[in-house]
This record gives structure tokens, C-alpha cells and sequence, in this order.
């Protein structure tokens, strides 16, 4: 069991006892303050009577700390104590409050022998640049905003959302439940990732599946909220012009955004790292299952850390790590796998093929998008791959999912060049997706090639186009071009409907899909 020593009996002392005394192991204090002495025995607490920084005292002490606090109120008594501590218990964790009033000498004497050192002047200033300063300002703004909506709020995610956009709109709901809103988080499409099921399962989050064909179905709501993405009509499906009231999001932005309340963090990795970062500015305890969630999206979104992550992920995750289950996130990473994903993988690697290092793979007709980013992250493994595309059909939509590593592309803005006039496409770095609308390809019938083998021509030449202009070393040797590439593509679309191909410049995260 582990010990604990508090030299001192102050205010600042007693707190820190009264919140270890919560948690198991053992706590001694030494103090020469007798009144107070006599309080803390009558509360069944250990109490030397005593000079805290005396060594014959704590020389004299029947304990073996693995933690010493020295917190009297003094900061010589403190310096003195911390001198003595140093000597006495060299293997404990010393941790040392320095008091008011302390001299550059005192300071010295503290830190030379305390592992860690709590500044009350400086825990004060920093509580007032968290309150006070940019940061502090905009969670101010945010409460705002939501106090001004007056009835129910709808948080929307993107399209079939992943559990970065899940979680961050859950989280973003309870801080509205805070202020007064009725709130509903909502999404349009499916959460057909098997992954992402059971998070939603085993987390027990109350979602709401918006019907797109249903004109009414935003009737029932006041206010609006976007998470994950920034702009009403691009991967939600929401009225382009709707007014919306708060939009928090971690991906860059191609255009202005508008709404009451915009906040756009695209050095974070996660969605769900700026909603930690809220609760923490409101001094909010994070329930067990809204922890589990933000961990779980932070970790997705990073790849486990490894995938444009920053310092503030890292925080986020050390704050959540503590009030997360983590069985649960254990039986979320370990669902069962559909044989339609299966199938999807399988024909990804058979179908692949490679233009330096460059793969790109048209596994045709699929039931499950979800299954084309799984695909493109394993296709990555393969060795001399740095870059992976797999796409396919379903219901007359092309969708494609995008992987990177390394630094040498731009993986988003290369899907942006690609496909952005003719769909929507968008995303990281080394993460993207796009979406295209078949259109007139899909309704000519007499063709001479297969309708799988003019997607694969279209995709494919437009993707490498788009990498190559960006990276020459990716591709090495300029490829070859196939026969029906971007050029006949252009004809044959000339004389439809413009409205038969999607015209959308939106940014489309691949764990959208």
C-alpha cells in the first residue's frame, strides 16, 4: 500500500489531504500546529507534532514515503523542508508548494530537490490567461452561442460519421444540456463500420438517422450545430443555405465559413481534442462514457498517434486516459469483421496496381464504403508503397478513400485537383476520400468498354495527374496514359446534364466513408 507524507497543516495541506484520503494508501502528516494536530486525529488521520523541516523529527518517523508533500505556508519552512527531504527520502516522488512570497534563493532550494514544483503565483496566472486569453475567450463565445439558442438543437455530424464526429457531438450535447438546450445529435447515411456500431452499442449513444427524403425533418428543431465538418450541404446533406449556429471542426477550410460560432483548430488531430479542450475550460468533469468516446475518436483520427498528430492530442488523451473505460474501448477495437469487408479487402489486393509508389485498386460494385478505407490502410503496408487509392460503385456514386505516409504529397489537396470539378473530394495530408456522381456514364449503354473498366481509366488518370503535378517522387517515370483517360472523359461528359455530375469543392474525410 502506498505512503504518503504531508509535512505542513495549512489550508493548502489540509485540501490535499482531504483529496488523498479518497484514494487507497496510507497518509502521515507532520505539523507543529497542536489544534490542528488534534483535528486530524479525530478524522483518523496519522499526525506527528512537529518542526516540518526539523531532520531529527522526520529522521524519527516510523514510514517509508513513496510520496512526500511539503505544503506549509512559508516558503522558508518549505525551502528548509525540501533541503532535509532531499536527504532523508531520495528515492520518494517530492512534491513541493512553494507558498507566497518566495525568494529567487528559496525558489532555488525548492527545485533543486523536489521532482515537482506548484507555484501558486503561477497556477493563478495561468487560471487567468485559461479565463481571460484567446482560449478562454472562445469557450465564453460558445456558451453564448448556445444560451442563444432558445428550444432544441440539432448536432449534426457528416455523412455515415465516424467515432471522431460521434463522440465530439455528444460531448458538445452535454455542454449544451448545461446551458438550458434540448439537444439531438443527428446524422445522415449509415454507421455501417463494424467498428463503429459497437461504439455506438456499448457506449449506449442516443442518435437520431435524419431521413434525407423527408421534408420535415428538421422542422422539430431551433438551433443547429455542426461537428467535424464546417458548412451545411457538403457531406451532411443539410439545406445549403440553413443558418447555423455552431460549427467546430479540425479540418482546414477551402471557403469562408459562416455561422454564430466558428471555431476551425486545424493543428489538432481530432475533433474530439477541442471538446476536451472545452470541458476542461469550464471546469467540467467528463462522464465515463463521453471519455471513452473522445479517447476512441482521438485515437482514430491520429491512427493511434502516428497520423497528424499534435501536442494537444497527446494532452487530451493523457486527460481522458483516467476517466475512460477502457474494457470498453478494448471490445470496440475487437468487433467482428462482415465477409462483405472481407471480400472488399481481398479484392483491393487482388485488383491492385502500382505506378512507382503510387497503388491504386477499383474493386467495382460494393455494399460497404466503410470497407474502402480499411482496404486503402492495409494496401499501405505493402513494401515500396507510399501512397494507396481504392474506390468503387454504389448506387451510381464512385467513392474512393485515400492513404499516405511520409511527407512528399499532400494527400488532400491531391484529391482537391482530381476530383473537385467533377465531385467532391477533400481531406489530410495522408487521409482523404472523394465522392463522384456516375452521372451520364452510367446510363450510355452501348459502350465498348465495361462500365468498371471507363471508371477505373477516369479515377486512376485523374488521381495520378493530380500526384504527379504535386510529387514527382512518388510516381518516378510519368505513366502511361490508359485509353479512356481524362480528355475522352471530358467528351463524352460535354453535352449531359451538368447536374448528373455532383459540383461540390467539399472537404471529405476518408473515415467519412
Amino acid at each position: 500500500m502506498p505512503s504518503r507524507l504531508v509535512l505542513g497543516a495549512g489550508s493548502t495541506a489540509l485540501a490535499l489531504v482531504d483529496a488523498l484520503s479518497d484514494d487507497n494508501g496510507s497518509i502521515h502528516v507532520v505539523t507543529a500546529d497542536e489544534h490542528r494536530a488534534e483535528t486530524l486525529r479525530t478524522e483518523g488521520t496519522a499526525v506527528t507534532v512537529g518542526d516540518t523541516a526539523d531532520r531529527a523529527v522526520l529522521d524519527g518517523l516510523d514510514v517509508v514515503p513513496e510520496t512526500v508533500i511539503v505544503a506549509t505556508e512559508d516558503a522558508a519552512d518549505n525551502a528548509a523542508a525540501a533541503a532535509v527531504v532531499g536527504e532523508l527520502f531520495a528515492d520518494a516522488f517530492c512534491l513541493c508548494y512553494t507558498g507566497y512570497d518566495v525568494s529567487m534563493e528559496q525558489r532555488a532550494e525548492i527545485e533543486a530537490n523536489a521532482d515537482r514544483v506548484v507555484d501558486p503565483a503561477s497556477i493563478v496566472t495561468e487560471r487567468l490567461g485559461r479565463t481571460v486569453g484567446t482560449d478562454g475567450t472562445r469557450a465564453r463565445q460558445l456558451q453564448r452561442a448556445l444560451r442563444d439558442v432558445e428550444g432544441h438543437l440539432a448536432i449534426v455530424t457528416h455523412d455515415n460519421p465516424d467515432p471522431d464526429a460521434i463522440a465530439s457531438a455528444v460531448a458538445l450535447g452535454a455542454l449544451a444540456e448545461r446551458v438550458g438546450c434540448t439537444v439531438s445529435v443527428c446524422y445522415y447515411g449509415s454507421i455501417s463500420h463494424q467498428e463503429n456500431r459497437a461504439f455506438v452499442n456499448l457506449l449506449e449513444y442516443d442518435l437520431v438517422n435524419l431521413d434525407a427524403e423527408d421534408p420535415d425533418a428538421l422542422d422539430h428543431y431551433d438551433g443547429f450545430a455542426l461537428v467535424d465538418h464546417s458548412r451545411p450541404g457538403v457531406n451532411d446533406q443539410l439545406p445549403e443555405d440553413l443558418d447555423v449556429d455552431v460549427v467546430i471542426d479540425h479540418h482546414p477550410p477551402r471557403f469562408p465559413v459562416e455561422a454564430r460560432y466558428v471555431d476551425l483548430r486545424s493543428a489538432a488531430g481530432a475533433t474530439s481534442t477541442l471538446l476536451v479542450d472545452y470541458f476542461q475550460r469550464f471546469e467540467i468533469e467528463i462522464p465515463e462514457p463521453i471519455a471513452t468516446g473522445l479517447l476512441f475518436g482521438i485515437r482514430v483520427d491520429t491512427k493511434d498517434f502516428r497520423r497528424e498528430v499534435s501536442a494537444e492530442d497527446f494532452e487530451a488523451a493523457a486527460h481522458l486516459v483516467s476517466r475512460a473505460d477502457m474494457g470498453a474501448l478494448q471490445r470496440i477495437e475487437d468487433p467482428s469483421v462482415s465477409a462483405e469487408t472481407l471480400s472488399i479487402i481481398g479484392r483491393a489486393i487482388d485488383n491492385r496496381e502500382q505506378e512507382g509508389s503510387v497503388l491504386l485498386s477499383c474493386v467495382g460494385e460494393l455494399s460497404d464504403r466503410d470497407a474502402l478505407a480499411q482496404a486503402a490502410d492495409r494496401l499501405l503496408d505493402l513494401e515500396d508503397v507510399q501512397a494507396t487509392m481504392v474506390y468503387g460503385v454504389l448506387d451510381g456514386t464512385i467513392y474512393a478513400s485515400a492513404r499516405a505516409r511520409g511527407a512528399d504529397i499532400d494527400l488532400g489537396e491531391a484529391m482537391r485537383d482530381a476530383f473537385g470539378q467533377i465531385g467532391s473530394a477533400g481531406g489530410h495530408a495522408d487521409m482523404a476520400g472523394a465522392q463522384i456522381t456516375l452521372g451520364v456514364l452510367d446510363s450510355v449503354e452501348d459502350r465498348e468498354e465495361s462500365l468498371e473498366d471507363i471508371v477505373r481509366s477516369v479515377v486512376n488518370d485523374r488521381f495520378l495527374d493530380a500526384v504527379q503535378s504535386r510529387s514527382h517522387r512518388l510516381l518516378g517515370s510519368v505513366y502511361t496514359a490508359t485509353e479512356f483517360g481524362p480528355e475522352k472523359y471530358a467528351e463524352v461528359t460535354s453535352d449531359a446534364d451538368p447536374t448528373l455530375l455532383e459540383d461540390a469543392d467539399a472537404d471529405t474525410d476518408t473515415e467519412e466513408e
